[in-house]
């Protein structure tokens, strides 16, 4: 497998490739993680000039963000099919059209260069398939939650939806994609007696970190912000369980595991209609979906489940339920090994 950095980073997509790999492992398959340094895009550009695949694999696995790295790599001779594994496309992030435009002629090569695909998403991979068509072999996995043991239960949802003060969790990197700006903007319109929890990595994009502390100090909300980093599992739970919901207002998300986590403790979700959020996030049922940057809307809806906890409590029960039909990694991730021995004729 083919990934940039270090697998233990905490990020959605990140948690997906790593628990797939232990998967494989598991079963007795022999994986080898070939990691490519963190850098540019045009640096990462320079790297088609050098890196050559390894010819000793059965198969090889590239994580689709690493495509600005893989292109004349892939079009060389090649030892054994390669799939890419497509958390979403970089041409589908909200930015100026003319670097959209860049990405996707960039995008568009690399994904021409691949043998088949694993899609996290519907979305993900209707926007592929824009891009370059139908034909190649491919596998829609949806992405798991049962990374925490224990859910919570519904008594406990009803007993927290009654509890003050009202608590918004916000879990992600602090990056500009995630949408924090949005929440802190909505957050100066929303009633008093509401605290947000910022909890997520400030090192990817630190000068948007500094702007997001900036923003809280200088709009005189450090009083009802507090910001968490990056939190181990037990301490993350704990969030979770104080929160009444998970707000994650990105620009785009290729399917948005994070809501997911957050129904597993009964909290409803508040993401974009960009993206594959909507095919987790029921409209008005387990939770709603704005318009990115919209944050006006955004308010409003927070202000309605902080008034309104009776509606809070409905909606929680449903996000727990939503919760309960998605997938185990062990479904997930059978699904992908047995695509994978069908790539490589292996069944």
């Amino acid at each position: 497998m083919v990934i940039y950095g270090s697998l233990d980073t905490l990020s959605g997509g990140y948690i997906y490739d790593r628990r797939l790999v232990e998967y494989l492992r598991a079963q007795g398959d022999s994986v080898e993680i070939i990691s490519l340094p963190w850098r540019s895009y045009a640096a990462h550009l320079t790297d088609n000039l050098s890196f050559k695949l390894p010819s000793n694999f059965d198969i090889l696995i590239q994580d689709e963000l690493n495509h600005p790295s893989l292109i004349a790599a892939n079009r060389r001779r090649r030892p054994c099919p390669i799939v890419s594994l497509v958390h979403h496309l970089r041409c589908s992030e909200l930015r100026a059209g003319w670097q959209n435009g860049f990405y996707r002629i960039i995008e568009k090569e690399y994904l021409k260069s691949v043998d088949g695909f694993i899609f996290n998403s519907r979305t993900t991979k209707a926007a592929v398939n824009e891009l370059i068509g139908h034909g190649k072999p491919a596998i829609v996995a949806f992405p798991p939650t049962d990374r925490f043991t224990r859910a919570s239960s519904e008594e406990e949802i009803k007993a927290r939806a009654s509890q003050s003060p009202f608590r918004i969790l916000f879990l992600g990197n602090l990056i500009e994609r995630k949408g924090l700006h949005t929440l802190l903007k909505a957050l100066g319109l929303t009633p008093s007696g509401v605290h947000l929890d910022i909890v997520g990595s400030e090192t990817t994009e630190p000068a948007y970190a500094r702007k997001m502390r900036k923003i809280a100090a200088s709009n005189r909300l450090s009083s009802i912000v507090t910001f968490h980093a990056s939190l181990d599992k037990e301490p993350l739970i704990e969030k979770f369980r104080q929160a009444h919901v998970l707000v994650v207002p990105s620009s785009y998300e290729g399917f948005g595991i994070v809501y997911l986590e957050g129904m597993c403790f009964g909290l409803p979700a508040i993401g974009t209609t960009a993206g594959a959020a909507g095919e987790i996030i029921e409209h008005e049922k387990t939770g709603f979906l704005i318009q990115p940057g919209d944050h006006e809307s955004l308010a409003a809806f927070i202000s309605s489940l902080a008034k309104d906890r009776s509606l809070l409590a409905n909606l929680s029960i449903n996000a727990r339920v939503r919760y309960n039909r998605q997938p185990s990694w062990s479904q997930t991730a059978g699904q992908i090994r047995t695509f994978l021995q069908s790539m490589t004729g292996q069944q």
